[in-house]
């Protein structure tokens, strides 16, 4: 069966058609927040089968594949590649309405020029058109890359790492523009005594700084700080349920951090003091850099212990969580903004439910220093689908101004998830379309072709230092 990934894919009149094919089709990507390998950049990696580009750490396919009561063998077991990728194929068709569905074969065809569904009856030509083309140099780590039109993309890195592979690729100008994003989560993540002590061992030994008290560890995350600017970073990431907020002297930072070099059990509300003020500081670094921050809120983790225990984190067992987001954020952004050291803010939601929440809320700290400082994040982690796109973009237009959007970001593990910025234009230009057919938007080809193509490209571009 042919595959239904037409030209005019998720295009519904005549107006969407013109807005994507004329306007945004072929911008250049720039992709600020994913979770590649750096190192696969750098070396320019060639992946032996589609099993190890597409499903390997890919836990949106694992859990699809769970659900449809495929053993763990076949997921993150020791079957063969073949095998891994022939249960994926049993799957595909009955993952119809999940994102999934149209990922897996706008995927194909944009990569492999697959225009068939894939399907037991499919697999086995598939899997031998995909290892052939993944032979090819056009199909390496940047071949991939360079296949999607990608301009630059930001990865995701601890402020322990190296960078040694970033400033490798920065050697050469045939490799993808790539840059760190520093990820500071694990330096005040106070719940495990033991591996967090283990984490400043790591934090002494990149920095030279000797951490005996808390002055030292900002110290030492300031030296981070200078150094992935010095590598090309230019923002900042957090993954969070949700942040908190305190007075200052609700507790003395001092003792608290004594008590974590001893290794003593903190209350909940002194680990969450000790985030707090943590990130107050961090906030002010990114602003001193003219950094922007990323702000991801809002998921509740590794809810299966039992499966959490053989599998590990990152393997699937994450959902929405229902945590009270309003006034802490407040508290932070306002903190900032009260002595201007609020940085650019790019605030992403994971429960729906928050979205006018997030929304206003971002409004309340543009100060007129920066089009579009503040951001509310494209749809994100399982809003990343049509519904929950359409939804993040209403709302930014109903609260906000979507013309100042910055856009679409993959936050992928994989080299062939690039297709999901084509699947977000192809969203948004038919949600302008609709209003322009529906009387509710002037038919203005050229004034909303500039739109569009600001928010796919033009916004990012402007909003981003990375030159």
């Amino acid at each position: 069966m042919t595959s239904f990934i037409t030209d005019d894919f998720l295009l519904q009149t005549d107006f969407a058609k013109t807005l994507y094919h004329d306007y945004v089709k072929s911008l250049p990507i720039i992709d600020y927040h994913n979770h590649l390998s750096p190192q696969s950049i750098a070396e320019d990696y060639k992946f032996e089968n589609i099993t190890q580009v597409w499903l390997a750490g890919d836990h949106y396919k694992w859990r699809a594949m769970r659900a449809y009561g495929i053993d763990e063998k076949y997921i993150t077991g020791n079957a063969t590649d073949k095998d891994k990728f022939l249960k994926w194929a049993e799957v595909v068709p009955y993952t119809v309405r999940n994102p999934l569905y149209h990922w897996t074969h706008l995927e194909l065809k944009r990569y492999f020029d697959i225009d068939e569904m894939l399907s037991p009856e499919t697999a086995e030509s598939v899997w031998n058109k995909t290892s052939e083309c993944l032979m090819r140099k056009s199909h390496s780590a940047n071949g991939l890359l360079k296949m999607m039109n990608v301009e630059s993309l930001c990865t995701t890195d601890d402020p322990t790492d190296t960078l040694e592979h970033h400033m490798a690729i920065h050697r050469e100008d045939k490799k993808v523009k790539t840059f760190p994003t520093f990820r500071p989560d694990k330096a005040f993540a106070v719940e495990n005594m033991g591996a967090y002590n283990v984490y400043l061992e790591k934090l002494e030994a990149v920095t030279s700084v000797s951490i005996e008290n808390y002055e030292d560890l900002i110290h030492a995350l300031q030296k981070r700080v200078d150094y992935f600017h010095e590598v090309g970073g230019r923002l900042a990431d957090h993954g969070l349920e949700q942040l908190y907020y305190f007075e200052n002297d609700t507790f003395d930072i001092k003792d608290l951090f004594k008590k974590i070099k001893a290794k003593k059990i903190l209350s909940s509300e002194e680990i969450r003091f000790f985030k707090s003020h943590t990130m107050i500081h961090l906030g002010k670094m990114y602003h001193a850099k003219g950094w922007t921050q990323q702000l991801h809120l809002g998921a509740i983790r590794n809810n299966n212990k039992r499966l959490l225990d053989s599998l590990g984190p990152d393997t699937g067992f994450d959902s929405i969580g229902d945590f009270s987001q309003a006034r802490a954020l407040s508290e932070f952004l306002n903190t900032l903004d009260s002595s201007n050291q609020l940085a650019k803010t790019i605030v992403y939601n994971l429960n729906p439910s928050d979205n006018e929440v997030f929304a206003t809320m971002i409004g309340n700290f543009n100060d007129g220093t920066i089009k579009g400082k503040m951001q509310f994040g494209s749809a994100w982690w399982f809003l990343d689908q049509k519904d929950g796109m359409e939804k993040q973009l209403n709302t930014l237009s109903n609260q906000g101004l979507l013309s100042c959007f910055v856009g679409m970001l993959t936050d992928s593990r994989s080299f062939l998830s690039f297709p999901r910025h084509e699947y977000f234009r192809r969203i948004l230009c038919n949600l302008i379309g609709n209003d322009v057919a529906n009387g509710e938007l002037p038919n203005d080809e050229k004034h909303l072709g500039k739109i569009v193509s600001d928010i796919c490209y033009y916004n990012a571009k402007n909003y981003f230092d990375f030159n």
